[in-house]
């Protein structure tokens, strides 16, 4: 499994499933050589399919708000890592090697995280994936992980579509399980009580299959674009 973090309850299928009892998860990038975090075999089963594990040894990360300054342990905001692995640059591209590597040496890799008090990391979505509803952040891998829980549920994505009123409102495509069957109300009542009701999914659309790039990671951009063909929707109005 390659191209974009894997769903806890798909890890725990796994581990369970498929007698993968020494499994463990990495996390990186092309830019770090690639791996900033992996699992170990005899790391907790619990921290094992729900993180990325520790940092490799002579790398160092943090994690960052808004204005740059580091978080405290479990508190969201995005990875960067600093180190040997790290890149020069982007080859002839100094305007964008600038905006992705800052002064002080620290890759900023455009991923929420937290990191535990122990040290362990969590991948919780991208910070180009975020959207805003009346107001309210929301972050997709946490509706997705929820809605991985379903029983029908194989796959899903969720993202956000423009909205006249909220600003944007949240949509999940879902592939359901062979044989397996659900309707767009079960799923919200599936949510319904379980996560905050401004991350309930205002629409649901089932799919055959996802739209994905070759190396496996989501295309949300055009499921985005899809549904705002579907729905005729416009973007509300900012002043």
């Amino acid at each position: 499994m390659a191209g974009a973090p894997c769903p806890i309850e798909v890890m725990k299928r796994c581990v369970s499933d498929m007698h993968l009892d020494e499994i463990t998860i990495a996390y990186g990038m092309t830019e770090t050589s690639p791996v900033s975090f992996q699992t170990a075999t005899d790391d907790p089963l619990e921290k094992r399919v729900s993180t990325v594990g520790r940092v490799q040894p002579h790398v160092e990360c943090k994690v960052i708000d808004e204005t740059g300054a580091t978080v405290p342990p479990g508190v969201q905001g995005e990875l960067c890592t600093r180190g040997y692995s790290v890149m020069k640059g982007y080859w002839g591209d100094e305007e964008r090697t600038a905006e992705s590597i800052d002064a002080e040496g620290w890759m900023h890799s455009g991923d929420l995280a937290t990191l535990d008090e122990e040290g362990y990391c969590n991948i919780t979505g991208r910070v180009k994936d975020m959207l805003i509803r009346g107001g309210e952040n929301v972050y997709p891998r946490e509706i997705e992980e929820y809605l991985y829980r379903h029983p029908a549920v194989q796959q899903v994505q969720v993202f956000g579509v423009p909205d006249a009123k909220y600003g944007e409102e949240i949509c999940a495509w879902i592939v359901l399980k062979a044989d397996a069957a659900a309707t767009e109300d079960e799923i919200k009542e599936f949510c319904r009580g379980q996560i905050a009701h401004y991350k309930v999914p205002r629409y649901v659309r089932f799919r055959d299959e996802l739209p994905m790039t070759v190396t496996g990671k989501a295309q949300k951009f055009r499921m985005r674009d899809a549904m705002v063909e579907e729905l005729g929707l416009v973007a509300a109005e900012t002043a």
